[in-house]
């Protein structure tokens, strides 16, 4: 029986699929793609615009936050999926355990256009794959740490399973927001009383 790379596998199942998939579909994101909103929900916004409870970030945008998440939870826009990436996904984890710059929703400058998004998720996501490239068996199998709450007691390789899943699920998403958007006429046209989608 043939040795099994579990670092391989594991690194092989995201950034094949980054670089493959999700992130070719997100080239020539337009700042109105990034924004759009096809129901009123969670979005990045100026923070004088801002009407949520908290008013997350230090730059000029801010994310539509709340603790605990309203039921239903609020549809959320290309560009709160992306900082969701970047912050909670990506950045923060990078600083746990890969001695990435610290990153919490609270203190992130939330970046106001698709270009600064992308070339943040291009950085994070090239921080975040070194250090999965990295890790030996044993690094794969030691626990995460206090910082990683419900993971505290689980093996690295549990965190970047879950890491995997968060980015390809919310990527996914972000490619269905651009489908929508790519189609908004006819949403709009069934909106008006007319054949829609």
């Amino acid at each position: 029986m043939p040795d099994v790379h579990w670092n391989h596998e594991l690194v092989d199942q995201l950034d094949w699929h980054f670089a493959n998939q999700a992130r070719p579909r997100l080239d020539g994101l337009t700042d109105d793609e990034y924004f759009w909103e096809p129901v009123p929900g969670w979005s990045l916004r100026h923070r004088d615009a801002s009407t949520a409870p908290t008013a997350p970030g230090t730059g000029d945008f801010t994310i539509d936050f709340s603790y605990p998440e309203p039921v239903p939870a609020p549809v959320t826009t290309i560009a709160w999926r992306l900082c969701h990436i970047l912050v909670g996904v990506l950045g923060a984890r990078t600083a746990s355990h890969f001695d990435g710059p610290a990153v919490d929703y609270q203190n992130f400058a939330y970046p106001g256009t698709a270009a600064l998004a992308l070339a943040q998720l291009d950085e994070y996501y090239a921080r975040w794959i070194q250090g999965v490239k990295s890790l030996d068996e044993a690094g794969l199998g030691a626990p995460c740490g206090a910082a990683e709450g419900p993971f505290a007691d689980a093996p690295m390789a549990a965190l970047v399973l879950h890491i995997n899943r968060e980015t390809i699920h919310h990527l996914a998403e972000v490619a269905l927001l651009r489908d929508l958007y790519a189609h908004r006429h006819l949403l709009q046209r069934g909106s008006e009383g007319e054949p829609g989608l």
